[in-house]
């Protein structure tokens, strides 16, 4: 059995609003997982308890109840944040660095050193494909090529673990396309990614399990082929078949001999359908 790079076990996160005994329940006793090795999306609307599930994984928020666990240590535990590569959805870089000396920067930072460093920043340069623009200054980046070179610095470690939130927010299509394969390559090379998104086709194009979370709570989970798939329909794929044929059932197939059924199962829906049928749902039942 494969170890789950993040556990969360029945997280639930409160804040108290002004000085009275107002309260707001962000996460309310969530629980997932993350398998090493996969893709997972966790998506939900604005206010959802994404952002505060996100930075209690990442060790920058204790938790009200429950636990979170990467790679089998406390989020909160320095071990566990040294596993884990992170890139905000509106990350800070100094304007006056060029793309080599802001991985050099935050090499250092992560106690990297000499040839080391050198050999680590050349190979994430020329895997987010901005080897051209290793020497230019990042205020002469476009927003694509920041989130790219925002995407090298959390690998300079070399973590086990990346946590990408909206990685391609204001990125234009051919942006996102490179990211999107960028996370792919991430996946192939051994890398959990744990990413959170609006962008529900993307999310659809790169993710092995998707959570949908609203109102804090964890409304479905599961691999993603599972949850779009409509169990109520059947499809059925037929070569060579007559439009006589076609009127009749399965087994009329298999006696015919001159068709045969290349492929049968339920037919999919879309990740949006999927996401905006759950949240129509679970609204109503919060205003009855």
């Amino acid at each position: 059995m494969s170890e789950n790079a993040v556990e969360v076990s029945h997280l639930t996160k409160v804040f108290r609003t002004g000085m009275g005994k107002n309260y707001v329940v962000a996460v309310d006793n969530l629980s997932f997982n993350v398998k090493a090795g996969e893709v997972y999306g966790l998506i939900g609307p604005n206010g959802s308890g994404k952002s505060t599930t996100m930075k209690v994984v990442l060790g920058l928020m204790a938790a009200s109840k429950g636990s979170v666990k990467v790679f089998g240590l406390d989020s909160g535990d320095l071990r566990a944040r040294n596993e884990i590569g992170f890139l905000p959805e509106n990350p800070y870089f100094y304007k006056h660095l060029s793309g080599a000396e802001t991985l050099k920067f935050y090499g250092k930072l992560c106690g990297l050193r000499g040839s080391e460093l050198k050999d680590r920043i050349a190979e994430l340069l020329k895997m987010v494909d901005l080897e051209d623009a290793a020497k230019r200054r990042l205020g002469g980046y476009s927003k694509g090529m920041l989130q790219r070179i925002g995407l090298a610095q959390s690998l300079i470690q070399n973590p086990r673990l990346v946590i990408l939130d909206e990685p391609t927010a204001g990125v234009d299509p051919v942006g996102s396309r490179q990211i999107r394969d960028l996370i792919l390559k991430l996946k192939e090379d051994g890398y959990t990614v744990f990413l959170c998104s609006h962008l529900l086709e993307q999310v659809q194009e790169v993710c092995d399990r998707v959570g949908i979370i609203f109102r804090g709570r964890m409304r479905r989970e599961g691999r993603l082929d599972e949850l779009i798939q409509i169990e109520s329909q059947t499809a059925m794929t037929l070569e060579n078949a007559s439009p006589e044929l076609l009127a009749k059932i399965n087994e009329l197939v298999k006696a015919d001999g001159s068709a045969e059924v290349i492929e049968q199962g339920h037919p999919r829906t879309t990740l949006e359908r999927l996401f905006i049928q759950i949240a129509s749902r679970n609204q109503k039942e919060e205003n009855s």
